[in-house]
């Protein structure tokens, strides 16, 4: 029992700080509704089909579905997952560290269990708790691969790659350079087992092909709203290794971006960058494992840059058991006791005080577009049967958890829609290909024919006496007014560097209270978190 004494200290605070403020009063916001919203989907009923309809392969939301099946569908629950597989997490790393030696994994398990980053994602309902769980799974069996190349070995880290493969969509970047690292690492004596690995590694592509073909040919703009700065590569870092979470969605251009935050970012990033600095520079091996983290993070800013995608720290967890790995190899091999020690204390200060202290650490950060969050407002509204409720940006399912819409007419502008409000002649698949050359000069003026004679139809020709609007706004996807728009319009550089979705849904929301107000009144307005819920009401009877 003394002999395991450290990890179950270790275990308990990582329970302790995953499970403090887990419940969110926000309610879940739009990718963790996105989680539940698939997971629920009866198998009968096109559970596949709304897997294939998102960008991520099915592992999760079979996960969660099971889940959901025994506990039921509450939002803690739902987090609780998450919690599980964080916990799990922190014995995986601790075994991957002792691979090494004891305290390696004592290291490697303390590190993941104090990790904002990870602490965040295990109250997250989305997979990227579990799939830090399988990266370290793979990494803990290509170590023992390479240590002791046995049979068993082989098909436990074949078995977590494919997890990897069948959890996260850009998985197989990880995967390929993982499996290069191995294969460079034992071909010359086991020839016929990597020959035999990337001939499963193959087939398993091939079975997966016609769900990745679904996934990278559905034309959606979920993915169109950030651009790539080299800031980004600096908050991969940050993110991973100090309390100061940035990137979790979009991050400003500047890295430095408040003063404040400076010595909470930088001091516990550096003693990690250094210890990993130490550790590549020690061994081969661990120079092999860097390599498998800089080819992923060449492959994912390459990407970024072309626009496939946006570059967010979470997109490339499956590194992140890596570079755990080796900045507790680099701080175990620290041979002065003193600078050892020292280091380990001021970076778990740090990080703790952080956590405990700071209003916007990572188990305190609120769901600042948590969807409860709107139809709490909605009940406040005082609506009767027949108002019309208004949604830019979401359709009405997206809420559907949390209030019941039947009493009232629903309008939606959305992600799917907006061409055909906007103009006539548009299709959705010329704006996903060629939108912000479309929109250029639309952007600078508020007055839209077509959009008006949208609103009319949908809204304004049945509305009688004393009925109400209630225009509901997600205020970070919508932030530019009419003055900004028409600033971001008139410079090119500065407009180049938008994304498509902002620039649309601000103008999409100046519009509509431009035009709603010429023959409506304001009657109410709440405002909380991302959100914006505006009434207008028909006082005038012709």
């Amino acid at each position: 029992m003394k002999k395991y004494l450290g990890i179950y200290l270790i275990i308990a605070v990582s329970i302790l700080f995953r499970l403090i403020f887990i419940n969110k009063p926000d309610g879940l916001w739009n990718d963790e509704y996105v989680s539940y919203m698939i997971s629920v989907v009866p198998f009968k009923e096109g559970f596949f089909d709304a897997v294939k309809s998102q960008c991520h392969m099915p592992f999760y939301y079979l996960y969660l579905k099971f889940f959901m099946t025994i506990f039921g569908q509450s939002d803690m629950l739902l987090r609780l997952t998450s919690v599980f597989a964080g916990i799990l997490s922190v014995s995986a790393m601790y075994f991957t560290g002792r691979e090494k030696d004891e305290k390696t994994g004592l290291l490697c398990a303390g590190f993941t269990a104090i990790s904002s980053f990870l602490i965040y994602y295990s109250q997250e309902v989305r997979m990227y708790s579990v799939l830090f769980l399988f990266s370290a799974m793979t990494l803990l069996y290509t170590i023992k691969c390479i240590k002791n190349p046995v049979k068993k070995n082989f098909i436990f880290c074949i078995l977590f790659n494919f997890l990897v493969l069948f959890t996260h969509t850009i998985g197989f970047v990880f995967v390929f350079f993982n499996l290069i690292f191995l294969s460079a690492n034992l071909y010359k004596q086991y020839k016929k087992i990597i020959i035999w690995l990337w001939t499963c590694v193959g087939i398993s592509g091939i079975l997966l092909s016609p769900l990745v073909f679904k996934i990278f040919t559905t034309q959606s703009f979920s993915q169109w709203w950030g651009h790539f700065s080299i800031s980004k590569i600096g908050f991969l870092f940050t993110d991973y290794f100090s309390p100061v979470l940035t990137n979790l969605t979009n991050s400003p251009d500047k890295f430095l971006y408040d003063t404040k935050l400076v010595f909470f970012m930088l001091v516990p990033t550096f003693i990690a960058i250094f210890a990993i600095g130490k550790s590549i520079v020690k061994d081969k091996f661990s120079r092999g494992l860097f390599a498998v983290c800089l080819g992923v993070i060449f492959v994912l800013a390459g990407a970024a840059i072309s626009g496939k995608l946006v570059f967010i720290t979470k997109y490339s967890i499956e590194i992140y058991p890596i570079l755990i790995f080796l900045a507790c190899s680099g701080i175990s091999s620290i041979n002065n006791k003193i600078l050892k020690n020292t280091l380990i204390i001021l970076y778990c200060l740090i990080s703790l005080g952080y956590i405990i202290f700071a209003p916007y650490s990572a188990p305190k950060m609120r769901r600042a577009e948590g969807h409860k969050i709107v139809t709490d407002i909605l009940s406040d509204m005082e609506l009767q049967k027949g108002d019309i409720i208004l949604l830019e940006y979401y359709n009405k399912d997206r809420f559907k958890k949390y209030f019941d819409f039947s009493d009232y007419k629903v309008v939606s502008i959305n992600k799917g829609n907006f061409p055909k409000y906007l103009s006539a002649d548009t299709t959705y698949k010329e704006v996903y290909r060629n939108g912000k050359d479309l929109y250029k000069d639309m952007f600078s003026s508020i007055e839209n024919k077509h959009f008006e004679s949208m609103l009319d139809k949908d809204i304004l020709d049945g509305l009688k006496y004393g009925q109400s609007v209630v225009m509901v706004v997600l205020k970070s996807v919508a932030e530019y007014s009419p003055h900004t728009l028409n600033m971001i319009s008139a410079d090119d550089n500065l407009y180049s560097k938008q994304p498509l979705l902002f620039l649309v849904f601000s103008y999409i929301k100046n519009s509509t209270f431009e035009y709603l107000q010429k023959t409506l009144a304001v009657t109410k307005l709440q405002t909380k978190g991302n959100w914006v819920i505006i009434k207008f009401t028909k006082l005038n009877n012709p």
